[in-house]
């Protein structure tokens, strides 16, 4: 055998792709799978697989044909109760089975954070159709802020200002649901001073945290990260203690993003994802150890440093304006001209909004940072051809 380990990797895409690379690094054999060939992830793999993350068949199936020695989801939109049934029958799960069902549903890790957990949490409650929604949103008052419980990358997420808006913000969240259950959550809306990314090690010699990552969001989804973002010990204290109480309690190792709002010294906890997290592209520039180095590690349960930190360092997204099949990059080396980098996905396709790269910039600061990887982001240009 040449390889250190197999891992089956649930979702292909840009952040499955650099844990491809970290994961080889480390002389893993990958087997990418995703519902659409060619998918990033894959076309760095040892092998793939091609069928919905939502067929159970087809998902147990992979699992007994390539007997991985760790299943690791990269996505939300999962038959999890397959990866139950494996995990019962001596698979590994990353972190695990039960961490997987209970973060593919907001209302599930909301749920064990605000009830079970004791975590600080927005007002929030549940609807499936439109009159619940309504009822919802007078007992959060508005603005309320309106999402799936189930959807990727913020898809379908609004904020509400008005009782006039409740339905056109039911009906996107309808649109943009993921899976199978069409039920959404309402939540207070925080005005927040602003919004963390906490990214969590949950490793064979305990827990550990990368410096906290600020970030911007528009339509629900990441538009810039920056890494480090100024806090107080006070804050940073409580974020540390309830995102260790969170994957402490999920279990497993890998690295989870935590996500919290933060008002003075007050911290909310929002979500949290058992992978490594999109506005967690900043440390491939700012920390010696990428997100995707650590779950690496975590996963394959070798030693994580004792102390990690970050340079000053920021990404901005690369989005697409339209739908199409035939695509090509120009820019690169002006977007690079000032000392960032670029990741370009390698997406087959585009679509309004998507994410086909991300700009990467270091400074001596992270305003200068974000002003470099800002500039190099719209330095960089998509054709369309067709």
């Amino acid at each position: 055998m040449s390889h250190t380990s197999t891992i089956l990797l649930l979702g292909s895409g840009e952040l499955g792709r650099e844990f491809v690379i970290s994961a080889k690094r480390l002389g893993a054999y990958v087997v990418a799978c995703d519902s659409y060939d060619d998918a990033p992830a894959m076309q760095l793999a040892d092998a793939r697989e091609v069928f919905s993350m939502l067929d159970g068949e087809r998902l147990r199936e992979a699992a007994e044909k390539h007997r991985p020695d760790y299943i690791v989801p990269e996505i939300e939109a999962i038959r999890t109760s397959v990866l139950a049934e494996l995990e019962e029958e001596g698979f590994t799960v990353v972190p695990s089975a039960r961490a997987a069902q209970l973060t593919m549903n907001r209302d599930a890790i909301r749920d064990l954070a605000a009830n079970e957990l004791g975590l600080v949490t927005s007002k929030y409650r549940y609807a499936k159709n439109l009159e619940e929604v309504k009822a919802a949103a007078q007992h959060t008052g508005l603005p309320c802020v309106i999402k799936p419980v189930m959807s990727s990358s913020g898809k379908g997420q609004s904020t509400v200002r008005s009782e006039a808006g409740l339905e056109e913000a039911w009906d996107y969240a309808c649109a943009n649901m993921r899976g199978d259950r069409q039920r959404v959550i309402v939540e207070q809306f925080v005005d927040f001073d602003y919004e963390i990314t906490l990214l969590t090690v949950r490793h064979k010699d305990g827990v550990i945290f990368c410096p906290p990552i600020g970030h911007r969001q528009e339509r629900g989804d990441y538009q810039e990260s920056w890494q480090p973002t100024p806090m107080s010990d006070t804050a940073i204290d409580k974020a540390q203690e309830m995102a260790r109480k969170v994957v402490d309690d999920l279990g497993g190792y890998g690295l989870f993003g935590v996500e919290f709002f933060v008002r003075g010294e007050e911290v909310i906890f929002s979500e949290l994802s058992p992978r490594p997290h999109d506005t967690g592209m900043v440390t491939l520039v700012s920390q010696n150890l990428t997100e995707f180095d650590l779950h690496a590690r975590a996963v394959m349960g070798l030693p994580i440093p004792g102390e990690l930190r970050a340079r000053p360092a920021a990404s901005a997204v690369i989005l697409a304006e339209r739908d199409s099949a035939s695509l090509a990059y120009e820019g690169l080396a002006e977007a690079m001209a000032d000392g960032a980098d670029i990741r370009i996905f390698a997406k087959p396709t585009s679509r309004p909004y998507r994410r086909m790269g991300v700009a990467l910039a270091t400074a001596g600061d992270t305003d200068e940072a974000r002003r470099k990887a800002r500039d190099a982001a719209h330095r960089v240009r998509i054709l369309y051809g067709d």
